[in-house]
Formats: structure tokens, C-alpha cells, sequence
């Protein structure tokens, strides 16, 4: 039984991992390196994340500098930048790229924190989603009666204080994005 509880809290952290990692690339009014993880360079006909061609820094609380190391890679960063949903228009100077994030309106805030409630609920569905494995899993010992109906009753309350456990803690990260993402 304790292979079930350690399956599902293991399943359980990666989908919070991914969530936390998802909503890192959600932009709010401050510039975040993270808004480039998503983003792809066709580097010498090889999909490469732009943190792998550059150097990637925040200049001012607005502002993100793009630092290629290879020169010749600048057009196409700037490319996949505005092929990108980013929204945000890269200024190449040559040397450099600057990305200057606007300060958002009041209605793409609310469309960023629509877009974190959708997230949150797409991390609890996955939540949930573990915890019916974990509970077949158990229903699959109790049937092959390596376990007793009593154990069975224990190993479904334990998953679900694992469950409790982690939407829980999807809840707390969602709704501190959301403040981050409405606060002016």
C-alpha cells in the first residue's frame, strides 16, 4: 500500500511542478525571463529554446535584454519572438534585443487570471485523475487479496488526504498568481 501513497504523491508533485511552471509563463506588468521558456529558435534547423542561444536579463522592472552569444542568431530570435503569442514587439538594435512590457489593462488582467483559473482547474482534474489510479491500484490489491477490506477503506482515506493535500496546495498557488496578476 505504501507503493500506492508514494505513486500518487510523486504524480501528485509533478502536476504541481507543471502547474507552478505554466503559470510562471503567464506575463504580468513585470518583465520575467520565464515568458521565454515557451518560445523556440530555429537554430540551424534545430528547435532551441532561447535561454540556450542567450543570455536572457531583466534591465529595468519593464524591460528584457536578449543577449545572443551567436550574433548571427539575433534575426532569428527576434523571428521567433514575434511568431510567439507573447504580444510583445522585440526591438533588435543590432547587439541586442529588448522586449518592453506594457503595463496591462484592467481586461487582459482579468483575461490572465481567467487563464489561471483554467490552469488551476486543469491541475485539479489531474489531481484527481492520480487519485483514481491510486484508488484502482487499491482495489486491484483488495481483489487479488493481498490487502483486507479494512485496508482498503484506510488506503482510499489516505488518498484522499494526499488528494486534499495537493489541490489544496494548487489553490494557494493559484490565488496568489491571481492577486500577483491583478494587483496594479
Amino acid at each position: 500500500m505504501e507503493k500506492v501513497f508514494s505513486y500518487a504523491k510523486e504524480k501528485m508533485t509533478k502536476t504541481i511542478d507543471n502547474f507552478k511552471s505554466e503559470l510562471a509563463a503567464i506575463r504580468v506588468g513585470r518583465a520575467s525571463a520565464a515568458v521565454l521558456d515557451r518560445i523556440t529558435v530555429d537554430y540551424y534547423g534545430v528547435p532551441t529554446p532561447i535561454n540556450q542561444l542567450a543570455s536572457v536579463s531583466v534591465a529595468e522592472a519593464r524591460i528584457l535584454v536578449i543577449q545572443p552569444w551567436d550574433k548571427k542568431s539575433l534575426k532569428d530570435i527576434e523571428k521567433a519572438i514575434q511568431a510567439s503569442d507573447l504580444g510583445i514587439n522585440p526591438q533588435n538594435d543590432g547587439v541586442v534585443i529588448r522586449l518592453a512590457f506594457p503595463p496591462l489593462t484592467e481586461e487582459r488582467r482579468k483575461q490572465l487570471a481567467k487563464e489561471v483559473a483554467r490552469l488551476e482547474e486543469a491541475a485539479r482534474t489531474a489531481i484527481r485523475q492520480i487519485r483514481r489510479d491510486a484508488n484502482d491500484k487499491l482495489k486491484m490489491l483488495k481483489k487479488n487479496s493481498d490487502i483486507t477490506e479494512d485496508d482498503l477503506k484506510d488506503g482510499e482515506e489516505e488518498v484522499q488526504k494526499i488528494t486534499d493535500d495537493f489541490v489544496k496546495q494548487a489553490e494557494v498557488i493559484a490565488d496568489k498568481k491571481t492577486k500577483e496578476v491583478m494587483e496594479l
